[in-house]
């Protein structure tokens, strides 16, 4: 039931989305032809808004019934604490997983909660963007090495990697959202396997997370304009 119930719900917010937005989707280099078969991460860039699930505009019916079936999604404890978005965001996946911003028992209960064909859904700079450019303690917006803890559990598949084109122009944190507005958004598909051997093999589990932070900001650096 609750499967169906968040399909529905995924469903619904993509309609609206298409009809209150223009959409613009580029992939970065060649369209992969199986760019949407055996997604196990989707990890978004440019962490701006809440209002990101405007970007499920774009998402195609497989992805929304993946995530409803088998996705799990960490969210802020704070962000599942608000009345209203919080509830929201409590039924945006098959599980939804409230985390701290510490490398505590919450971080452990999502790793544990990724089935052997889960799919993942995340934003890993762990904050979101404030109007300055900067997080809400005025701190430069960086990613975090939680997702290497992910793709080392994940181990193999697809991960789609989403670049955002920042989303102030529709609702800057705190504020009323605007709509008739164009989002922008470009995508790359990566290999898990290759992705976790290039970067880690053979350095240790810091090194690793310190390889994937680089490589994600730069990416994100490089392709969220």
């Amino acid at each position: 039931m609750r499967t169906l119930f968040v399909f529905f719900l995924l469903l619904a917010i993509k309609v609206a989305s298409r009809i209150f937005y223009r959409h613009e989707v580029v992939w970065v280099g060649d369209v992969p032809a199986d760019r949407w078969h055996g997604l196990r991460l989707v990890a978004l860039l440019n962490h701006t808004s809440l209002f990101e699930l405007l970007y499920l505009g774009d998402a195609p019916l497989t992805l929304l019934w993946a995530i409803a079936r088998r996705g799990v999604i960490p969210a802020a404890q704070k962000t599942i604490d608000r009345p209203l978005v919080g509830l929201l965001y409590r039924l945006v996946a098959c599980q939804v997983v409230p985390i701290s911003r510490e490398r505590d028992q919450t971080w452990s209960d999502l790793l544990g909660s990724i089935r052997s064909d889960g799919v993942v859904v995340m934003a890993p700079e762990g904050r979101m963007m404030r109007e300055t450019g900067l997080d809400a303690t005025g701190r430069q917006m960086t990613i975090r090495g939680g997702i290497a803890d992910v793709l080392r559990a994940l181990g193999s598949g697809g991960m789609l990697i989403a670049y955002s084109g920042g989303l102030h122009h529709v609702q800057v944190p705190g504020r009323w959202p605007r709509i008739f507005r164009t989002v922008r958004l470009r995508l790359e598909r990566v290999d898990i396997a290759a992705y976790v051997k290039t970067l880690g093999e053979g350095r240790d589990p810091d090194a690793f997370k310190r390889a994937v932070k680089d490589d994600l900001q730069r990416r994100r650096d490089l392709y969220c304009t």
